[in-house]
């Protein structure tokens, strides 16, 4: 990687400050970043009230659309011989 001389100077002290080699200071500060990059797309925020209205929907008991329960009570075309 090609590098500004004074970035790589900035990276090489902050690398010996942490008794790291700069390829391992590097590494690990592009690895950070990227998970935090990732997880901005693999994450959905939602305010906590929201959250909590789509939990109690998810565990309150529903009955099936009356339109649903009319075409189970039709005749199968088919039939399992």
């Amino acid at each position: 990687m090609r590098v500004p001389l004074d970035r790589a100077e900035l990276i090489r002290q902050a690398a010996a400050s942490r008794g790291e080699s700069v390829t391992g200071f590097v590494l690990d500060a592009a690895t950070r970043a990227a998970e935090a990059e990732l997880a901005v797309e693999r994450e959905t925020l939602v305010p906590t009230g929201f959250f909590d209205e789509i939990l109690a929907a998810l565990d309150a008991e529903a009955a099936p659309p009356a339109e649903l329960e009319e075409l189970a009570r039709q005749p199968r075309a088919f039939e399992r011989g």
